[in-house]
């Protein structure tokens, strides 16, 4: 394993890796994405040290609010905002 490649033979590139972290860590990646990042991993241990580090945050805020939930303005104010549609209408040209 290489301690920091830049890319690995697959031509992935760290800076793209350590980008799309959270979403691995979620997994909310695409199937052939989540294949090229954990390849990468596989190969890399500076960006595998990364992800590491990221499971470990996840973890802590997990068990840090474990006992506390959002208050139920902000709540209601969140899923308005990831609910809501805006439109934009464009005049020039």
């Amino acid at each position: 394993m290489s301690t920091h490649p830049e890319h690995n033979a697959a031509g992935t590139h760290c800076a793209d890796v350590v980008l799309r972290l959270f979403e691995f860590v979620d997994d909310e990646t695409e199937p052939l994405d989540r294949d090229r990042i954990q390849a990468h991993l596989d190969e890399c241990s500076a960006c595998l040290a990364e992800y590491q580090m990221d499971l470990l945050l996840k973890a802590l805020v997990r068990r840090a609010c474990a006992r506390q939930s959002a208050p139920a303005e902000l709540r209601a104010q969140i899923l308005t905002r990831i609910t809501g549609v805006t439109v934009v209408r464009r005049t020039d040209g």
